[in-house]
């Protein structure tokens, strides 16, 4: 089991070594990969943001315990939260406190920004070595490759995902019965079941806009009217965006009209998003739209109602991507071993595991996944990939959007800023990032 790594003493000694720091690391990888490397005596340090009870907390356990067998290497586990690592990646992997393997968020602000700063390791070799390109469809692949300037899409790999991910709505199933609400198909019943609620006293979405829930639905709601361009447009800087257009200011009406008709709370601007995923598995919210890897929550959490998931309707694009991704950083020690616990996780006993406790392996066998929930959920996404409708997610194109999108959005919800304003100050602050990338 993996053992969770985060008094006080672990944190002030990584600030010291932060301030200790140590030189730039580079792009350039070995050529010669070991495909079963020796670990006695050798310790893998490996830092991850997944609870234990998550799909994919489940199976990294599982996967510890075989790489530890087939290579005799102990595996040193570190929890980190989220915002720890994205907070602190850059300075942290530019230190002699780097791990040896991590999971990171994929995408040009996040690794693609690290993968350009020479702090990651180019995985080319590895990926060869051990065929993973053959595993992962091509549409997966786009996270996994970033170009010189860190753009995602091409150049070399320089993360490996094992799992897939999107964002769909959680609903309460007791609570749409109650109130004689059927699972909508269309936007127009969408916001009739929102008002249903709110008519009967129910505030309907389970929000946060100091984290990512609201952003992403921000997003939804422009891809509701955008297209497959206007998405490459904005992740992957093929042409020029536009803030002001018929997509982002339907986004930033809706949300505004939500907030003022209260089927949002204005309060989500202090709440961040394990606030709005508990006031959905509490009942206080019937419905949350967020990601796929709440589902596991949800599966153990939810105690006193049934529920269910569904696609945003009437889009046929959503947020979601491959899942976050295995990178290894150029100041790894253990470089080999980092390769070997990535195949593991790509092996067919621990995709099957991610499938059956509510992930979405990306190279497991049908007949493996056996649960009926994770069928559904998986089906879901596969309809998502069959209409090419992976629009990644709001904050990628630059390092610092995913703060400037909750803090706009924060002043949206509070009235302080109207819909064009923020629209043209996102846009200033997008333009600016995405110019200091491509410059």
């Amino acid at each position: 089991m993996r053992k969770r790594l985060i008094a006080a003493g672990a944190i002030l000694a990584t600030t010291a070594l932060l301030l200790a720091g140590c030189a730039s690391g580079s792009t350039s990888s070995s050529t010669s990969v070991s495909k079963n490397p020796d670990g006695k005596g050798k310790t893998l340090t490996l830092w991850d943001y997944e609870s234990d009870t998550s799909a994919m907390g489940i199976a990294w356990n599982a996967a510890i315990k075989k790489f530890e067998k087939e290579t005799g290497a102990t595996v040193k586990f570190e929890a980190k939260s989220f915002e720890q690592i994205r907070s602190t990646a850059s300075q942290v992997l530019n230190s002699n406190a780097a791990p040896d393997i991590l999971e990171y968020n994929k995408g040009n602000a996040t690794a693609g920004l690290l993968s350009s700063q020479g702090l990651l390791t180019n995985l080319d070799p590895a990926v060869k070595a051990y065929g993973w390109d053959k595993k992962l469809a091509s549409s997966l692949q786009t996270t996994a490759r970033y170009s010189a300037k860190g753009v995602m899409g091409s150049g070399h790999y320089y993360g490996i995902p094992n799992y897939g991910e999107f964002v769909d709505v959680y609903y309460n199933k007791d609570a749409f019965a109650k109130y004689n609400i059927a699972v909508p198909t269309t936007f127009a019943e969408f916001e009739a079941a929102l008002k249903t609620f709110k008519d009967n006293g129910v505030t309907p979405l389970a929000e946060s806009a100091a984290e990512y829930p609201l952003g992403q639905l921000f997003y939804q709601l422009a891809l509701s009217k955008a297209t497959r361009q206007w998405v490459n447009n904005y992740q992957l800087y093929t042409g020029k965006v536009d803030w002001q257009d018929k997509d982002f200011t339907f986004a930033a009406d809706t949300i505004k009209s939500w907030v003022d008709k209260g089927y949002i709370s204005k309060d989500s601007t202090g709440l961040k998003a394990e606030d709005a995923g508990t006031a959905f598995i509490n009942g206080t919210n019937p419905i949350f739209y967020s990601g796929s890897w709440w589902y596991g929550r949800m599966v153990t959490d939810v105690k006193t109602f049934d529920w269910g998931t569904f696609l945003f309707p009437g889009a046929k694009l959503s947020p979601g991507s491959s899942g976050n991704i295995w990178v290894v950083p150029e100041n790894s020690k253990n470089k080999d071993l980092a390769y070997k616990f990535i195949d593991i996780t790509m092996s067919p006993e621990i995709q099957a595991l991610i499938g059956n406790s509510g992930g979405i392996p990306v190279a497991a066998e049908a007949a493996s996944i056996t649960d009926p929930k994770s069928k559904e959920l998986i089906d879901n996404f596969n309809k998502l990939t069959a209409q090419d409708g992976l629009a990644f997610y709001p904050d990628w194109p630059t390092p610092t959007f995913y703060d400037q999108l909750n803090a706009g959005l924060q002043e949206l919800v509070n009235g302080t800023k109207s819909s064009k304003d923020v629209l043209t100050e996102l846009g200033t602050e997008y333009q600016s990032g995405v110019d200091d990338i491509t410059k």
